[in-house]
């Protein structure tokens, strides 16, 4: 004969029932975005709309499939990241049918009204779109009137301030933040062993020529951007003095007089049909040399002190705009300070960073003359 429950057991049966079909609640996540202003959701993100394309270089570090977390984005990435586009198209097909909402690259050529349509959780905002006091717009301010969440992270125009608190951030709103601390931890290791390595060493004269190749001589930063990736490898940025903003252009003849004692060149697949410096993800040796080489022998870089001394050197310009800086900054600072990173190989430290990526990340994406 079996036994008959206690009426203890059918009342805590009784209690329990209503928790088991209860639906679960959505769990509540919040941050604090690169204007300090703090950003809730009911839940995880999963209709996020990025304002600039590029910003997918951040999120695909910490998502398996960033795509399927995207209700659209800026155009802006197609044109001027062909190549990592490239392999976010072949490992994520879906991609392609995301809608648009304008080119992203400025305030004037991003659509609030199609973001606004798109009905997304979240609204990614980099500084230059946020609409701050500084800033082109309001942005920030029209899409929380429309009841739009929105989150400003960069890693463009302060990035060795913005990237620890932008990562976070997608982090957390995005229910990641287990594979972000990680980056995290990655990211910060890497970052303070090299400065321990550059204290109290000599800050060698660098300048960067930026889409090395073009038609005309010579972009470069100024203050910020890769300006910041100069001075954290232990390097001075020679056109910081010359210009007055983010970037300009300096000519032929003030890099000539300048003489810097270290020339890098920046170039990308966009610089192909240019005949440019190509340098980036799917990019063979062999053309990445031809290009370089090509580019040292023009008239007035040819002259350089820093081409004849073999201090000439090329960088992928998409390590811009993203967390993947960490490796060329490494890779900076060991051009600059050999001495001082005998026994650092930064393709060692890409190979780690690789592992946070949910693309491939093969490819010339350095090159010494």
């Amino acid at each position: 004969m079996s036994a008959r429950p206690s009426r203890r057991s059918v009342m805590l049966g009784a209690l329990a029932a209503p928790a088991l079909i209860r639906p679960a609640r959505a769990q509540e996540v919040s941050a604090t975005d690169v204007l300090g202003r703090k950003v809730t959701l009911p839940a995880p993100a999963r209709r996020i709309v990025l304002g600039q394309g590029r910003q997918i270089n951040a999120l695909g570090l910490i998502h398996p499939d960033p795509v399927s977390i995207l209700a659209g984005w800026g155009s802006d990435y197609r044109r001027q990241s062909p190549d990592t586009f490239a392999r976010y198209r072949q490992r994520f097909p879906a991609i392609e049918t995301l809608p648009f909402v304008g080119d992203g690259a400025t305030a004037g050529g991003f659509s609030f009204e199609q973001a606004l349509a798109l009905a997304p959780d979240l609204m990614v905002l980099s500084r230059s779109l946020a609409g701050t006091r500084n800033g082109p717009g309001d942005l920030v301010e029209r899409f929380e009137a429309a009841g739009i969440p929105v989150a400003v992270i960069d890693f463009f125009l302060d990035p060795l301030k913005d990237t620890l608190p932008s990562l976070t951030l997608l982090g957390r709103l995005t229910g990641r933040e287990e594979q972000t601390q990680r980056l995290l931890t990655f990211y910060e290791g890497r970052m303070r062993g090299v400065a321990a390595r550059i204290a109290g060493a000599p800050a060698p004269g660098v300048f960067i020529h930026a889409h090395a190749g073009g038609a005309e001589c010579c972009m470069s930063p100024g203050r910020g951007t890769l300006d910041d990736f100069i001075t954290a490898a232990g390097g001075r940025n020679i056109a910081s003095g010359l210009l007055p903003g983010a970037t300009g252009q300096i000519s032929l003849e003030q890099l000539i007089v300048s003489d810097p004692q270290v020339y890098v060149a920046t170039g990308g697949t966009h610089m192909a049909k240019q005949g440019g410096l190509v340098l980036g993800l799917g990019v063979d040796r062999a053309t990445a040399e031809e290009s370089f080489r090509r580019l040292l022998a023009r008239p007035g870089i040819a002259t350089l002190k820093a081409v004849s001394e073999r201090r000439a050197y090329g960088l992928w310009h998409l390590f811009n705009d993203t967390p993947l800086h960490v490796v060329a900054i490494e890779r900076l600072a060991k051009w600059l300070h050999p001495e001082r990173f005998a026994d650092i190989d930064p393709a060692a430290t890409m190979a780690e960073a690789a592992a946070f990526s949910a693309i491939p990340l093969d490819g010339t994406l350095w090159i010494e003359a």
